[in-house]
C-alpha cells in the first residue's frame, strides 16, 4: 500500500516507518521539519513538509495514498499542564486533523482508510467497571481532548474513508513513552506504587501497536474505535510491583497523590486515574496479542 503517515518522528511513529517500510509499503511522512525526519531514521520513507494546521501542497500525497496514518500530536507527557500548554495539546490534535481531513475532501481519489490516534483517556475515571469501546465518554480534560480528536477523524466517514480511532493504553517500550519514567526510581531503589495503587492502567506493548496498525490496515471489517490495551489490565500496585521484580529492585516507597499533584499539576491524572479497558473488538476480529501478560511484556522489554 501507498501510506501517509503524520507524526512520524516520535515514539511511536519512528518504529512504524520502519516496520511499513520493512513490509514492502511505501511510505510518506508528513513533517514541520524534514531535516529532522531524515535524522531520525526515516529510511526508504519519502518526506514532505506541511504546517499541521493548514491544507497545502502536501494534500497532492493524500489523491496517492490508500492509507492515512495520523499520530501527530504535542505530547501529553512533558511539562505540566498550564491553561496554554492544555490549549496546544487540543489544537495541535484538532488542527492536524483538520487538515488531513479537509485534504481527503478536496481529493479526486481518496484513500480507502484513515487511521487515527487517541486514547484510553476517553472514557474519564473508571472506578472498577470493565470499559469496552461502547462505554461512554469521561468528563475530565483528557476525555475532551480524545473527543474532539475523535469527531475531526470521523468527518472522513461523509466521504466514504472507512475510519479507525485507536484508543491507546500506556504503550510501554525502554526508549520512551511513560516506562523510561516510571522506570528511574526503580533503577535508584526507591521505586513504588503511585497514588493509591487501585487505580486501573491499561497498558500494551510497542510491538502490539505497530501489529495492531498494520493488522487495522488490512482487515476492512474495522472501524470506529478500538481499545489498543493489552487483553489483561492490572492496577497501579500490580504494575509497580511486576516492574520492580522484572528489574530486580524493591518497590516499597509508594508516592501519596498530593505530591504527585504538587509535582505535576492536573498531569498528575495521567497516572492517579484509569480505566480497566479491555480490547474486546480486536479479540473479536482476531487478533492475537504477542504480549498478553505484563510480565512477558517486561521481561522482553528489559532483558
Amino acid at each position: 500500500m501507498r501510506i501517509l503517515l503524520t507524526g512520524g518522528t516520535g515514539f511511536l511513529g519512528q518504529p512504524l516507518v520502519r516496520r511499513l517500510v520493512q513490509e514492502k509499503h511505501q511510505v510518506i511522512v508528513l513533517t514541520r521539519n524534514p531535516e529532522h525526519a531524515r535524522s531520525v531514521g526515516t529510511g526508504q520513507a519519502q518526506v514532505e513538509r506541511w504546517d499541521a494546521r493548514t491544507v497545502g501542497p502536501w494534500a497532492q500525497r493524500v489523491e496517492e495514498s490508500d492509507a492515512v496514518i495520523n499520530l501527530a500530536g504535542e505530547p501529553l507527557g512533558v511539562g505540566r499542564w498550564t491553561e496554554a500548554r492544555k490549549v496546544r495539546i487540543i489544537n495541535s490534535r484538532v488542527e492536524a486533523t483538520r487538515a488531513i481531513v479537509s485534504a481527503i475532501k478536496g481529493a479526486r481519489k481518496k484513500p480507502r482508510v484513515l487511521i487515527n490516534a487517541g486514547g484510553v483517556g476517553y472514557y474519564g475515571h473508571v472506578e472498577s467497571e470493565v470499559v469496552t469501546e461502547s462505554h461512554p465518554k469521561g468528563a475530565d480534560f483528557l476525555a475532551n481532548v480524545v473527543a474532539r480528536w475523535e469527531e475531526e477523524a470521523s468527518v472522513a466517514e461523509a466521504y466514504g474513508v472507512r475510519v479507525v480511532r485507536l484508543r491507546m493504553g500506556i504503550v510501554l517500550e525502554k526508549d520512551g513513552g511513560a516506562l523510561k519514567r516510571i522506570r528511574l526510581p526503580f533503577k535508584l531503589f526507591v521505586g513504588g506504587t503511585l497514588g493509591s495503587g487501585r487505580q486501573w492502567l491499561p497498558w500494551i506493548h510497542r510491538d502490539d501497536v505497530l501489529n495492531i496498525i498494520l493488522f487495522a490496515l488490512e482487515h476492512t471489517e474495522l472501524s470506529g474505535p478500538i481499545n489498543l490495551v493489552a487483553p489483561e489490565p492490572v492496577t497501579m500496585k500490580e504494575f509497580c510491583k511486576a516492574l520492580g521484580k522484572a528489574m530486580r529492585r524493591p518497590s516499597w516507597v509508594p508516592v501519596p497523590p498530593f505530591l504527585l499533584r504538587l509535582a505535576l499539576g492536573e498531569m498528575a491524572d495521567m497516572v492517579l486515574t484509569g480505566q480497566r479497558a479491555i480490547p474486546s473488538k480486536l479479540e473479536a476480529a482476531g487478533y492475537k496479542f504477542l504480549y498478553p501478560r505484563l510480565d512477558d511484556a517486561l521481561r522482553a522489554i528489559l532483558s
